[in-house]
């Protein structure tokens, strides 16, 4: 376990370079909620019509940057919004704003507003991925602190469960014991936000998306685009659906599509990615050779370590003091599924586990021991997942959805959501309505839409950003050979495409997709002769 992004919320290693980009899957709600999302949520009749003013409005104050490790190059302010519109004279929520120039001296008049990932994850820190991607080549960017994150306030980040993250990585990653650790962190978390008279029910993609459309009318943009990457891209279909007023194009990157993110399709995901990485040693002669059959491997040591788990002295993969980290089945899964070794070396690891020498899983898995306590708003993925994500698939549903995609496995590993473990008994604690009748709705758009998906993503997998797009008729869907999550950053081919996208969102050219193939792997000595 480690600070979360989902992409669900998703463990998240420190230490990685810039493009390799950032880690970052009932009953209705109470009758006078429902009554009130229906005033504000457009219906395909009413999308073409006039936009519906909200009924308290919200302003935009200008204001100096957050300080930040790299300093934001643009003009800043804060958005104030009410935290929960349902409730009228309530309280208001504080959401940093930073407005970073286009790099060109020509730009278009609309621009780009980003969504970040997460739930959770601090968007004004993505500002440099952002523009080494070229985002901003021909347009302003605009990025916005989602409600309870860092540079939000109330910020609803959650130092007991940080501190947590960084015990855990010496227990067994899906014990009955640690589970119990993680809903106490929780509790004591949920139960210090309250007190301080945080609504945590009004965190919610929902009301996420709403303070999107109140930021375009509030800095008076008659049109921009939007970009928005794994959770960011559940708040994006959701902000296009319930907000299509001024929408000029919608790029999505590693889709989480809102009608299905479940606990149980995190497994889903997870298994094509795992397998597309395999998939793709085997069209390698030289990988296909020296590491056949990568999936009985990566069974047989799932088996092994959740039998008999590993204790060894680590140091982090970002350096540092080596700690004690344990690698049981879950622990070695869910740092596949993180990416926490990189791609084009988990062949090499997975054969150099298999004979005795953990060193490439057990750095990653101590990556998570020094996490920066309080960088995460772990409550804003708790309030999204608990009520969105969860509600209406039981324990056994999740168990069965293992099953299916890693047949043999055990049912300690396959009972826990890849980077959502113990996410039912967080859940009771945490203690929000359930939202799905509202957020589990499919996006059907005619808005040009850019779909973005890397093949070796095993948090959001590639088939979900197809998935997305048959209801967005406008829709450019690519598929980027070799990448995992978040593509752009990673990926010059993608900045590209996203760059002409933004400039002819009905026509983009995606032409350097058809020579790109996933980079060779690393082939290590056999054992024998090493």
């Amino acid at each position: 376990m480690a600070e979360q992004d989902f992409g669900t919320g998703c463990p998240a290693p420190r230490g990685r370079t810039r493009h390799q980009g950032r880690a970052r899957s009932g009953a209705a709600l109470v009758t006078a909620g429902l009554a009130f999302l229906a005033v504000l949520a457009p219906t395909p009749s009413a999308a073409g019509g006039g936009e519906p003013r909200p009924l308290v409005p919200a302003r935009f104050v200008p204001g100096p940057c957050p300080t930040t490790p790299e300093p934001v190059p643009g003009r800043c302010g804060y958005l104030e919004v009410p935290e929960n519109r349902a409730r009228r004279g309530g309280r208001t929520v504080r959401l940093t704003v930073a407005i970073v120039p286009a790099a060109s001296g020509r730009p278009a008049a609309d621009p780009v507003v980003f969504m970040t990932g997460g739930p959770g994850a601090d968007a004004i820190s993505d500002i440099p991925f952002l523009i080494d991607s070229g985002v901003n080549r021909d347009r302003d960017l605009i990025v916005m602190a989602q409600r309870g994150t860092l540079h939000s306030r109330p910020n609803l980040a959650c130092p007991e469960v940080d501190r947590f993250y960084a015990e855990a990585v010496g227990l067994r990653y899906d014990a009955p014991a640690t589970g119990r650790r993680l809903v106490r962190a929780t509790r004591a978390c949920r139960d210090r936000l309250t007190a301080s008279g945080v609504d945590l029910s009004a965190y919610n993609t929902t009301e996420n998306a709403a303070d999107f459309a109140d930021l375009r009318r509030a800095l008076g943009i008659e049109r921009w685009n939007v970009y928005g990457y794994s959770y960011g891209t559940d708040l994006a279909l959701t902000y296009l659906r319930r907000h299509p007023w001024g929408v000029r194009s919608v790029a999505i990157d590693s889709v989480v599509p809102p009608q299905v993110v479940s606990l149980p399709w995190t497994w889903d995901s997870a298994r094509e990615g795992i397998t597309t990485i395999f998939a793709a040693c085997a069209a390698q002669p030289r990988c296909a050779h020296r590491y056949p059959d990568l999936r009985r491997t990566l069974t047989e040591q799932v088996r092994r370590l959740e039998a008999r788990p590993l204790t060894v002295m680590a140091a982090p993969s970002s350096g540092g003091a080596p700690v004690r980290v344990v690698l049981d089945g879950g622990a070695l899964v869910n740092l596949l599924v993180a990416n926490a070794v990189p791609a084009v070396d988990v062949p090499a690891a997975l054969d150099e586990l298999a004979h005795g020498n953990p060193e490439r899983f057990a750095r990653a898995r101590a990556a998570g021991a020094t996490p920066v306590v309080g960088e995460f708003a772990h409550g804003l993925t708790q309030s999204v997942a608990c009520a969105e994500w969860v509600p209406g698939y039981s324990r056994a549903d999740l168990l069965r959805a293992g099953r299916r995609a890693f047949p043999g496995w055990p049912d300690s590993v396959l009972a826990q959501a890849p980077q959502l473990p113990f996410e039912h008994d967080v859940c009771r604690v945490w203690d929000v309505p359930d939202r799905t009748a509202v957020q589990r709705v499919t996006t059907t758009s005619a808005v040009p839409a850019l779909v973005l998906s890397g093949t070796f993503d095993a948090k959001t997998g590639a088939r979900w950003g197809a998935y997305a797009a048959r209801t967005l008729s406008r829709s450019t869907t690519v598929r980027i050979p070799g990448i995992g999550h978040w593509v752009v950053p990673q990926s010059p081919c993608a900045q590209r495409v996203l760059v002409s996208f933004l400039t002819r969102p009905t026509g983009p050219d995606t032409r350097c997709v058809a020579g790109l193939a996933p980079k060779p792997f690393t082939i290590t000595p056999p054992p024998e002769t090493a």
